[in-house]
């Protein structure tokens, strides 16, 4: 057991808890919570149910985790909230684990912030190096692609599907799926090109970004349907990768039609 353990702490029987774990004040932590190395935990976090907390992951005051989640359907059932690695979560946030309606488990991938207020609710796959911004709120049964950023004040509608590397604007509502490497914003969110910003960031070259904003004028130009120019970029580019993720993931079908530009009116 760590010796980091603040004397106001309140551990139930059963958990597990690392050595070099710390726990501050006021902290209370369930019979079935798993805590690994190096996991920080700032005073009154409240961490329940069947949850998994990475290495080095830092967990800031009033955070709420792997408490029962809000969907009116969940009936108790013993789901599970698995959080990764060299995460940093901040005040407020709240976490919750699956339902027995979307595969019994809450997963969130490695090295993501979470900003205060944010919401992941129940049955949510977030990937790694995810940013969600101050108060951004996720609905059930949401997948979150790696290096997505999500700004401050948006709120996705349930089972929507957000690919890697896209840029959610703040104040957006997303109630459509959103393509990896997308930029979108909006009270209802619209497609608004590519997440150019973040790309360069991530190392992508000049040529792969003007390969993926070539594919994009394709995909969403004026004639045909969605359905014939995802043929057509298909063909035309089968050998680039980051085209062939787009393809794939707008080829899946969902109850959500993807995320388009703005129709222009005269």
């Amino acid at each position: 057991m760590s010796q980091n353990i603040h004397s106001t702490a309140i551990i139930e029987d059963g958990a597990k808890i690392s050595p070099n774990v710390t726990i501050g004040a006021y902290c209370v932590i369930g019979r079935k919570v798993v805590l690994h190395e190096g996991v920080v935990l700032h005073s009154h976090v409240v961490i329940d149910g069947v949850t998994t907390i990475g290495e080095n992951t830092e967990i800031f005051p009033f955070a709420s985790i792997g408490k029962r989640c809000q969907d009116l359907k969940f009936g108790g059932e013993e789901s599970e909230l698995v959080i990764g690695s060299n995460n940093v979560i901040r005040e407020q946030v709240t976490i919750h684990p699956g339902t027995k309606g979307g595969g019994m488990k809450t997963i969130v991938g490695n090295n993501g912030l979470f900003m205060i207020g944010a919401h992941i609710a129940h049955d949510c796959m977030i990937g790694n190096n995810v940013i969600m911004a101050n108060n951004a709120t996720l609905g059930g049964h949401v997948h979150v692609g790696d290096f997505t950023v999500i700004g401050g004040l948006v709120g996705v509608h349930q089972f929507v599907r957000i690919g890697e590397h896209a840029i959610i604007g703040g104040m957006s509502g997303v109630e459509n799926d959103v393509m990896p490497y997308a930029r979108v914003k909006g009270e209802r969110a619209v497609l608004a090109g590519l997440n150019l910003i973040g790309l360069e960031r991530r190392g992508f070259s000049k040529d792969d970004i003007k390969t993926l904003q070539r594919a994009y004028n394709r995909l969403f130009a004026n004639d045909g349907t969605l359905e014939d120019r995802l043929k057509q970029v298909s063909s035309e580019f089968a050998d680039v990768k980051p085209v062939m993720d787009i393809v794939e993931f707008a080829q899946v079908k969902t109850k959500f039609a993807l995320c388009q530009p703005a129709r222009k009116t005269a």
